[in-house]
């Protein structure tokens, strides 16, 4: 069963789309197109005149990108039905592309910060979104119950989860239910000051922190987040990495703006590669304007991905354009790993100008080394997607006569490794490959399900340096959001992709408000803080 299908929609530069219009959010024609080398969207609404913003700064990357594009076969079990068009029937409707790679779950949008920029804030809202834990229960339940794969992830959002009055049950709802990914996206403040805090996390089921993380520069933490916190940030990875009986696997997230602290994403790189044994990737995240803002303000602040990949490479002495690849470029590890298993695995088949994404292997000498300098990625790539599409795919053929043999697990691992190094062995500069890497093994064993502590060695020598740039109404791409793979999972059943929640319709504001109380009720019943 292939578990994607030719990408659908328009390619190539110029072309036209579907997007919103900032104002009214109607639904209105937008065009992108090359300018000063640039991919640019411009859109006109009847009603409210122009508007013309950079959807990625390197237009080359942009069309690059596209050679990567896959649809998804979206799910089996839609909950809302096709009446409106894209994004008026999220929920997922049977017109959505992708299937839910990581749910977002908000247990609260109460804080223990008041930061300017945050699109989920009971302070600003007025009022106070906090399910019970029997409907944030159902909500996982209802990720689960996904087919033909039910949601393998899930974060745990906010506001501030950590401060959800039932935060550790929620957590071990989320472990009993099978998710193979529980994180938990924080600003770190209760791990840096309530001891055992982290450790209960990861006694609970957490398997990554996503940390709240915008650089070195005291003032940048001022102005975006209201208070100074960068050594609350470093207390908190020092909480993870003192658990018990491994480190809590960390991944920072700076929220970037332009002319505030995209001079120190390499530095975030290098702190990230100094501290591997703790921090297992950055996962940039280029600010999303969610209010009213002018075109010169746009200009000035505007960071795309590919504004990140050109500083990481003025800011770094290792990582170059060509090392980036976007997101869906994995869907043959996937197509190949669900036709060897038999069972349909997760596949990653967002937009391809949704992220991008680089891996580093760090050395002996903790030096960092693109993968691309010893891997000719897309040659693998190519080779796993032929094999995958072949009738009589002789990997596959192999893989599943080498289930029905008597011998010993080890031994078929070694037998399956073997015979990826046939296919796969070409695509490696053995005499540049860093030493004990061998990632033909590291494909054979995860697809075979294999050597768990193998994998984690390697696993903890590689750190993934990505980003994803979420929409706001300026560059809202409706091709993106048919594709998403991030969605949000809220208490009336419906499964929301993640630009229609938060940075197009008015979906964040519709469920919170439908089940919140206002700030002061919240007070008078239960004496919390907004």
């Amino acid at each position: 069963m292939m578990l994607t299908k030719p990408f659908s929609g328009p390619t190539g530069l110029p072309k036209q789309t579907k997007s919103l219009c900032p104002e009214c959010r109607k639904r209105i024609d937008a065009r992108i197109f090359e300018e000063d080398g640039k991919a640019m969207m411009e859109k006109t609404c009847p009603e409210h005149g122009t508007f013309k913003d950079v959807v990625w700064s390197d237009a080359e990357m942009y069309i690059e990108a596209e050679r990567f594009a896959r649809d998804g076969i979206g799910i089996e079990n839609p909950r809302t039905k096709k009446e409106n068009g894209c994004p008026g029937d999220c929920g997922l409707c049977p017109e959505h592309k992708s299937f839910t790679a990581l749910a977002n779950v908000d247990l609260t949008n109460r804080c223990n910060l008041r930061c300017p920029i945050c699109f989920a804030n009971a302070n600003a809202a007025g009022y106070v979104f906090e399910p019970d834990l029997d409907t944030i229960v159902k909500m996982l339940e209802n990720l689960r119950a996904n087919k033909p794969v039910p949601t393998p992830a899930v974060q745990f959002s906010g506001g501030e989860p950590t401060v959800y009055p039932q935060f550790f049950e929620a957590i071990e709802a989320a472990r009993d239910l099978g998710f193979v990914q529980i994180q938990v996206a924080t600003n770190g403040i209760l791990m840096a000051k309530r001891e055992g805090f982290t450790q209960r996390m990861l006694d609970s089921g957490v398997h990554t922190v996503y940390l709240q993380f915008d650089g070195f520069k005291e003032e940048n933490y001022i102005a975006a987040r209201g208070v100074p916190l960068l050594d609350t940030k470093m207390k908190a990875i020092e909480s993870c990495r003192n658990t018990k009986p491994k480190p809590l696997s960390t991944v920072l997230v700076p929220t970037v703006v332009k002319t505030i602290n995209d001079d120190q994403v390499g530095q975030i790189v290098d702190f990230a590669v100094e501290n591997r044994d703790v921090i297992r990737a950055v996962n940039f995240q280029p600010v999303a304007f969610t209010g009213r803002i002018d075109q010169e303000q746009r200009e000035k602040e505007r960071f795309t991905l590919t504004d990140l990949v050109h500083e990481l490479v003025r800011q770094t002495d290792y990582l170059k354009k060509e090392d980036f690849f976007t997101v869906p470029s994995v869907v043959p590890i996937s197509e190949l790993t669900s036709a060897i298993t038999k069972i349909p695995k997760p596949v990653f088949t967002p937009h391809p100008h949704c992220g991008i994404a680089a891996y580093l292997y760090v050395d002996d000498n903790g030096k960092p080394v693109p993968i691309t300098q010893f891997i000719d990625v897309q040659g693998m790539f190519d080779q796993m997607w032929n094999l995958t599409k072949k009738a009589n795919n002789p990997l596959v053929q192999f893989a599943i006569g080498l289930r029905t043999r008597k011998m010993d697990d080890k031994k078929k691992q070694e037998s399956l490794a073997k015979n990826f190094h046939k296919y796969f062995g070409e695509y490696i500069d053995w005499d540049n490959a860093p030493k004990g890497f061998d990632i033909i093994t590291l494909i054979g064993n995860m697809m075979a399900e294999g050597e768990k502590e193998q994998l984690s060695e390697i696993a903890w020598r590689t750190i993934m340096v990505g980003a994803m740039h979420f929409q706001d109404l300026y560059n809202y791409d409706i091709e993106r959001v048919s594709r998403c793979c991030i969605h949000y999972a809220v208490p009336d059943g419906r499964i929301i992709p993640f630009c229609s929640y938060n940075g197009g319709p008015t979906y964040r504001e519709e469920v919170e408000k439908k089940y919140s109380i206002s700030l002061e009720e919240y007070k008078s019943k239960k004496g919390g803080q907004g």
